[in-house]
């Protein structure tokens, strides 16, 4: 049990499903050439494992930091060894790159391997260095969390000729048709965004800990409030761009899912944001972290609106 605890088994769950509804729901029905079922298989799990690995050496130099702020949730150094952990993280990002060299090769795309890599030295230097930088470290959670829909587009070369096509095309009989490439892209840039504004909210959540540590975050350098603002910004940011594509949406071959935008996702995502400043409280802000995770996955369940009706087979 503390194992599956200190590998945040649910996040991992979360990670899996996020890709197998990305690969079911948009790539399949673009019958593809790498991903098959296998493949899939091999790739999903390997991110999991880097993913697991990143958590392991995370808590490994937190340790202090956690005892302070998260004293109950503690297990390394307690139920399990330091050392044993350390083994356990490499073993597991070895395994992990062996899984993705495997499908690289059989595409014979080598290359494709260099996004795992960067993956576990992202995951290192986060947790070595980048966390207690001002930005750094939210920017590269952000940008990893991103990377588990776009390791899938780079591993799907079906996906790559969708992208030279524009992001709708326009029947003969003025139905918008949705490039499955670019609406993937779409969900790569939201997960950013999200994520920043989630970590920004665990920042404030954490700030004691973090601050005696000597970390330089944004509550700590500027104020709760502050952070609490800069995070409605990116909020209204992406509440922008929800609008405008959920408005596009409408019009084109995946209107359910241009309601379900407007009608649950958005209003959920403005109220989260609005509701945002009003405390300055640990338990406000460790509520409004988990309620923002909850409008990801509702975000993220859109992919299954999507594919009520079949993807037309059409060329871009």
């Amino acid at each position: 049990m503390a194992w599956l605890q200190l590998i945040r088994w649910k996040n991992l769950l979360i990670i899996f499903l996020t890709q197998l509804l990305v690969w079911g729901c948009v790539i399949l029905p673009v019958e593809p050439e790498i991903l098959t079922p296998f493949n899939f298989a091999c790739i999903t799990l390997s991110t999991m494992l880097i993913a697991a690995a990143g958590y392991i050496i995370n808590d490994y130099f937190d340790n202090k930091t956690d005892s302070i702020n998260k004293p109950a949730q503690v297990v390394l150094g307690k139920a399990i060894p330091r050392k044993q952990a350390i083994i356990y993280h490499s073993v597991l990002n070895g395994i992990a790159l062996i899984l993705a060299a495997f499908v690289a090769g059989r595409a014979h795309h080598f290359e494709w391997l260099l996004i795992q890599v960067l993956c576990t030295l992202l995951l290192w230097y986060y947790s070595t260095k980048f966390k207690r930088q001002l930005f750094t470290g939210n920017i590269v959670i952000a940008l990893l969390t991103s990377l588990t829909v776009i390791t899938l587009i780079i591993y799907e070369p079906k996906l790559h000729f969708f992208l030279r096509g524009r992001i709708f095309e326009e029947t003969g009989d003025g139905v918008l048709l949705l490039n499955p490439a670019w609406l993937l892209v779409f969900y790569a840039f939201f997960a950013f965004l999200l994520t920043w504004m989630r970590e920004v909210v665990k920042d404030m959540e954490d700030m004691k800990g973090d601050s005696d540590q000597g970390s330089m975050t944004i509550p700590i350098k500027w104020g709760l409030s502050f952070a609490g603002r800069f995070t409605q910004v990116l909020g209204i940011t992406a509440l922008i761009c929800l609008l405008l594509s959920g408005i596009r949406l409408l019009h084109s071959d995946r209107a359910f899912t241009g309601y379900y935008l407007l009608f649950i996702v958005i209003p959920l995502l403005a109220i989260w944001t609005i509701t945002l400043n009003r405390k300055h409280t640990i338990e406000h802000y460790h509520k409004a972290s988990r309620n923002i995770k909850i409008i990801m996955v509702l975000g993220l369940a859109s992919l299954i609106i999507n594919i009520l009706s079949t993807w037309p087979k059409i060329s871009f």
